[in-house]
């Protein structure tokens, strides 16, 4: 009868717990435990019902405060076709729905393991099951929220899409979370445009001309309870500049043909961004021909291959050029050039001796006053920018000097000077001798007749050698040397030698 009444002891709690065997039990006086075991003291089984008393305590349930709306951390304990059960302290499950799970990217069935850690949202704390209703789309926003808390601690940099504006800056989405970009701290307005504000037309037409690109953004200031997150493009551009330059001054090696950008240009060169870190690629190593000011050839924004000519990692300085990049013109000049050639040129500088004329991009030759026409003023003709036809009298590619008449223009060409290359411009030692046996066997007037051409080049080489030693004092010195004459009227002695061959061969 008193099991009937009492059932099962070890469930049912003592009437009075200060009395009998229970008691003993707490205070770790039971004789029947002694009895059994001798070895075992007073103190230890007060230990040990301590212990055990903890352990049963800490493998106890608790029961966690939790109502609607709260955004808890739980761990996915099953996963079925139709639900997903979700361990958040509850004596019971939290029961997700798969039918909001996103198809793809994070919270997507695909992306969801046992043991996994998920941020979810309480709908509902308690169904009449027992179970809690959650959703991971709801959690989705605060769990964004707690990453933006953690890149702002840890000064990371972040993309974001623009999505509006306004008059005071940029509207941008960090993962689902409106942010602000405040107009000072967008990168590409100047500081004009900064001071008017988005209520200026042109300043309004830039923020809306940047809406749904994606910024490279920092965030500055994060405040949860108030919705508001600031970011900056400035800063974070200038930070990743400043960690990209680093690593280019390690990366960079002399001799490397890369791709940059002109970021900006000025008096002494143009500054070419390498993807980071701007170079310099000084004035004289912009292009092979003469540049006086660096937008002649170059317009910020425009995309170049550039060669690294040496890295400073201490001065952290990137010394670039543009026409190392490019093939020298000198080195192929001869394949397109002869003496005696006509071509176009434009004046590209005016000196005391003469003028300079390019006649194609890297390749500039000297037109010195003598091979002017008679009695023709140099200042009315010789400008700068003018565009004239000339004669090519000789071309020095090792020295880079390519000389230039206007004077001989109206000359006669000589024959198969276009064709023949500058390597048989000169005859050979047999035809010089058989030219040079012909030109003794024939009159000189005959061949002065014959052969006017001849006597303008003759005539030029006196005139030339009369003024050597005015020559030699002169400015001109400066820029060619005692051989430009000989180098010259060589040039033309030759082709006279072929004409006079070519007019003797058929009176043989």
């Amino acid at each position: 009868m008193q099991v009937e009444k009492h059932g099962d002891l070890s469930t049912m709690p003592a009437e009075n717990p200060n009395s009998g065997r229970v008691q003993t039990m707490i205070e770790g006086n039971d004789p029947q435990v002694e009895n059994n075991n001798p070895s075992i003291t007073h103190e230890d089984v007060e230990d040990f019902n301590q212990n055990d008393m903890e352990a049963l305590l800490a493998s106890s349930p608790m029961t966690i405060g939790i109502k609607r709306g709260d955004v808890v951390e739980g761990v996915i304990v099953r996963i079925d076709q139709d639900e997903i059960l979700v361990d958040i302290g509850l004596k019971s499950e939290g029961v997700l729905s798969t039918r909001e799970l996103p198809s793809s990217g994070y919270g997507s069935f695909e992306e969801l393991h046992n043991d996994d850690k998920v941020l979810v949202y309480v709908i509902q704390p308690e169904t009449s099951e027992g179970h809690a209703v959650l959703s991971l789309k709801r959690a989705n926003t605060e769990r964004q929220w707690r990453i933006a808390e953690e890149q702002f601690k840890n000064g990371e940099l972040l993309k974001a899409k623009v999505i509006d504006f306004n008059k005071g800056g940029l509207i941008v989405d960090v993962n689902g979370i409106r942010g602000f970009v405040p107009i000072s701290q967008i990168l590409n307005l100047k500081r004009e445009e900064v001071a008017a504000g988005g209520e200026n037309q042109e300043t309004a037409a830039k923020l809306q001309a940047m809406k749904d690109k994606e910024l490279q953004l920092k965030i500055i200031e994060i405040n949860r309870a108030r919705n508001r997150l600031i970011l900056s493009e400035r800063m974070a551009v200038q930070e990743w500049r400043q960690r990209r330059r680093e690593e280019l001054l390690e990366e960079l090696k002399p001799g490397e043909v890369r791709k940059g950008v002109v970021s900006n240009l000025a008096n002494f060169g143009a500054f070419v961004d390498l993807g980071g870190a701007d170079g310099l690629v000084h004035i004289s190593q912009l292009a092979w021909s003469r540049v006086n000011h660096p937008s002649e050839v170059l317009h910020v924004g425009q995309e170049v291959e550039v060669q690294v000519l040496s890295v400073d990692k201490e001065r952290k300085k990137i010394a670039l050029s543009i026409k190392r990049a490019e093939v020298d013109p000198w080195t192929t000049v001869e394949q397109r050039y002869t003496p005696g050639q006509l071509v176009n040129g434009t004046v590209t500088k005016i000196a005391p001796f003469g003028a300079f004329a390019r006649i194609e991009d890297g390749i500039e030759g000297l037109i010195h006053h003598s091979e002017l026409a008679p009695g023709t003023d140099p200042k009315s003709i010789l400008q700068e920018g003018a565009q004239l036809q000339l004669r090519i009298l000789r071309i020095d590619p090792e020295r880079r000097r390519l000389g230039l008449s206007l004077r001989q223009v109206d000359e006669p060409e000589p024959e198969g000077a276009e064709q023949q290359q500058p390597e048989a411009s000169a005859a050979t030692t047999e035809e010089a001798a058989s030219t040079a046996a012909s030109a003794t066997r024939e009159p000189m007037p005959s061949l002065e007749s014959t052969t006017p051409s001849l006597e303008s080049a003759a005539t030029t080489e006196e005139r030339k050698r009369e003024r050597a030693p005015q020559r030699e004092r002169g400015a001109e010195s400066k820029a060619e040397d005692e051989g430009e004459t000989t180098a010259m009227a060589e040039a033309f002695r030759a082709a006279a030698r072929q004409r006079a061959k070519d007019e003797t061969e058929p009176a043989e």
